[in-house]
């Protein structure tokens, strides 16, 4: 099988070259814009922090539970837990006056402009406001305000009077939940970036053996986290923005910023030991590592975008976040990165650390990543079968998920709105403040009519006897609408839980009325549903975009199509090992985290999304240097042992960096955060070694010239509109031979680096 020819289409590189050409020309100007954008994004951009939406987002709109709880809060008022506020003593009960006196004057010196209404034991005899021992009680507090942000400054006002003397007083509930969720993300954004940029910093060091090298990837990752504030900004004036977002999106705007810098800055040094000038370089460096940023930059934002076809605000969020930010990437490492490297020249070599700059690299066919290379496609079947089966072993956990909801939970064991979530489920009689309520709706008013009263009696008496209710009772009637609460064993996120919801949802509704179940365990149970919707979909929709996108990127219907699979085997494995972790209990120590049994479903999703884009990522760095080999010599195995060789360093530098940086962001104390963090981390891991340096040049070997199989239709659309690679022989580059690579362009941890001769200048 020959090459791929590019079918007499001349020029398929020129608009990457022009580009590069014009970031030379105006290199001031742009800088200039780049400046600007930078001071926008620090002065204003920053103020997302105090406009991003507080915790929540993951019930699903529109669902049976929403609009049973919109219902509930237009016919009764707002009935919620702002804050739960657990009272107890190690010698007193709350049957004692003394108990009663410290807790009822508490709450009755607080204004009524901030604490709306309250709720005890005293004020409603109910005895699920005592614990079994007797010596907890809690009150249930309505803070004042018609939204969010007022109803957090009201909590804010009266926080330090809720201590009641001689009682140990812990606030717990939807407020102060959210606001510790809110300040503890902010200070792991914080934290994280103020530990990575320094670790990051001496790592690029040794990548690149210059320190005026070593800092233009963290300039363009910097700029990328400021330009991704201003963008998350920019959307909160149009929808709304979760806070979770900010972690997902400083990650995915330093991280990539870092690896398109890495990239680049490696293929200029590269190109700059070639006979011409810095602006020769700069648009050559455009043409093919620009031209692979861009394919890049475009998968991952395809996999981000699907996120926007969930209902759940938290994923539409995310979504609009992490698509934003890539694209702020993108547009830094086409137009900023070059104008810097246009401004420097061979400059960028400047302030060496070790006088190995100066040393010509290896040849591509005689590095270590070469002969890595070759001794995988020796024995390509001797790799590639215990590596997968290795992949799917550990993927083998997730089979046994346990899916939960995100509450006070995910905060550490000692926090405490943990610690008074925990005691209702699991000190108080019933689930106090997580019932499953089921909302009756008749044809007129109940109090009106003895049958509509007597169908609500029979009603509830069926409830009743539903498998796991241990209690019912009607807890109002306005109009036809009768709201009543049912109380169950488990836990409000158990399996066991969503179960009697279920079987809640299966009891025929009172004649001639409508039952609508909400709370929190049938909003769980929405929200899986809803997820379980729309996962196909988006599964779908990205394995189409990527397969196109991979096809016009390499004219093959058969790399796009491993490439997938290979992502699939990397992500199997991440969810094994997270639920191993996170759901089992493994290593929760080491981690510092207290599991919780279960794991939230939008997290997966969010895993899906985030790790096989920048899985995809790596593969378009490895395909796209095999594939310019095999483009000039049609030789499937020299190729990948090529490409390898050139991508090999590049590919296990920029995971480690990336794996820095989230290794800062897995340090929070957020449970679902870390585990975001620690998963991304062992997909990195999984797939920087075992699958793009062993596997897959493993199945190419096997596959062999079938890689770069397509019909002769489909070779002649990609040689008129594929996304191609300059192919055609630059500067001093006639007389390589067939298979032999002039420079390595690998950076860093296995390199060499440049010869000792200075590169042309203009």
């Amino acid at each position: 099988m020959t090459a791929p020819a590019n079918d007499g289409q001349p020029g398929s590189h020129s608009i990457f070259e022009r580009w590069g050409r014009t970031a030379y020309r105006r290199r001031r100007l742009i800088l200039m814009i780049a400046l600007l954008v930078a001071v926008l994004g620090g002065v204003w951009g920053t103020s997302i922090f105090t406009k991003a939406q507080t915790a929540g987002g993951f019930d699903a709109p529109n669902s049976q539970s929403q609009r049973e709880a919109s219902l509930a809060t237009k016919t009764f008022g707002r009935d919620a837990g702002d804050v739960v506020v657990l009272y107890s003593s190690t010698t007193l009960t709350a049957a004692e006056p003394a108990f009663r006196s410290a807790v009822t004057r508490t709450l009755a010196a607080l204004p009524h402009s901030e604490a709306a209404s309250y709720a005890t034991y005293w004020s409603t005899g109910s005895p699920e406001f005592v614990s079994a021992s007797g010596r907890q009680t809690y009150a249930v507090i309505e803070l004042a305000g018609s939204g969010d942000t007022a109803r957090q400054d009201s909590y804010d006002a009266i926080k330090n009077e809720l201590s009641a003397p001689g009682l140990r007083s812990q606030a717990g509930g939807v407020v102060p939940t959210d606001e510790t969720i809110d300040q503890q993300t902010t200070a792991s954004i914080t934290r994280a970036e103020g530990l990575s940029f320094p670790i990051l910093l001496i790592l690029l060091l040794v990548i690149f053996g210059s320190l005026t090298a070593a800092s233009l990837p963290l300039a363009i990752g910097a700029l990328a986290i400021l330009g991704s504030f201003t963008a998350l900004r920019l959307l909160t004036l149009v929808t709304g923005v979760s806070v979770f977002s900010l972690n997902i999106t400083t990650i995915l705007g330093l991280g990539l910023g870092i690896d398109y810098g890495l990239f680049l800055v490696t293929r200029f040094r590269e190109e700059l030991h070639q006979p011409g000038t810095v602006e020769d370089a700069v648009a050559r460096t455009v043409a093919t590592a620009g031209r692979t940023v861009l394919v890049s930059g475009v998968t991952v934002a395809i996999v981000l975008a699907s996120l926007m076809l969930f209902p759940e605000t938290i994923l539409r969020s995310i979504g609009y976040g992490g698509v934003a930010t890539v694209v702020v990437d993108m547009m830094a490492a086409l137009t900023v990165l070059p104008a810097l490297l246009a401004v420097l020249g061979p400059k960028v070599n400047s302030l060496r650390i070790r006088r190995s700059v100066r040393r010509p690299p290896a040849a591509a066919n005689s590095g270590g990543w070469h002969r890595l290379a070759h001794s995988v496609m020796r024995r390509p079947v001797l790799y590639a079968v215990p590596i997968v089966v290795l992949l799917a072993g550990l993927g083998s956990p997730f089979l046994h998920v346990v899916w939960g909801g995100v509450d006070a939970t995910v905060l550490p064991s000692a926090a405490a709105p943990r610690v008074v979530t925990e005691a209702l489920n699991h000190d108080f009689p019933g689930n106090p403040t997580a019932p499953i309520e089921a909302l009756v709706q008749f044809g007129g008013p109940v109090a009106a009519s003895p049958a509509r009263a007597a169908g609500l009696t029979a009603y509830l008496g069926r409830l009743d006897h539903v498998p796991g209710v241990t209690a019912g009772r009607v807890t109002g009637v306005r109009g036809d609408i009768a709201r009543i609460d049912l109380s169950y064993g488990p836990g409000p996120y158990t399996p066991q839980a969503r179960a009697i919801a279920g079987h809640v949802r299966d009891v025929a509704a009172p004649p001639g009325a409508t039952v609508q179940v909400g709370g929190q365990t049938a909003a769980l149970a929405d929200e899986l549903s809803s997820i379980g919707h729309t996962l196909p979909w988006m599964a779908l929709a990205v394995v189409i975009a990527t397969f196109l996108l991979l096809f016009l990127a390499f004219g093959s219907l058969v790399l796009p199509l491993e490439a997938i699979v290979m992502n699939v085997l990397s992500l199997s494995a991440m969810y094994g090992v997270v639920t191993w972790i996170f759901q089992d209990g493994h290593l929760s120590g080491l981690l510092g985290f207290t599991p919780n049994g279960t794991i939230s479903p939008t997290i997966p999703v969010l895993m899906f999304a985030i790790m096989f884009g920048l899985s995809m990522d790596y593969e378009v760095f490895l395909l796209s240097r095999i594939r310019e080999r095999y483009d000039l010599t049609g030789d499937n195995t020299a190729a990948i042992a090529s490409g390898l060789q050139r991508t090999g360093g590049v590919i296990t530098s920029a995971a480690l960096l990336l794996i820095i940086v989230i290794g800062m962001f897995s340090l929070s104390s957020i449970t679902f955060i870390k585990l975001l963090g620690v998963g991304m981390i062992v997909a990195l891991v999984l797939d920087a070694t075992l699958v793009r340096l062993l596997l897959v040049p493993a199945v190419m070997r096997l596959l062999g010239d079938a890689n770069w199989w397509a019909p002769g239709p489909l070779r002649r659309l990609y040689a008129r509109y594929g996304i191609h690679e300059d192919d055609r022989p630059g500067p001093g580059r006639e007389d390589d031979p067939p298979g032999l690579d002039r420079w390595d362009d690998s950076p860093g941890l296995t390199a060499a680096a440049e010869p000792a001769s200075e590169p042309a200048r203009p």
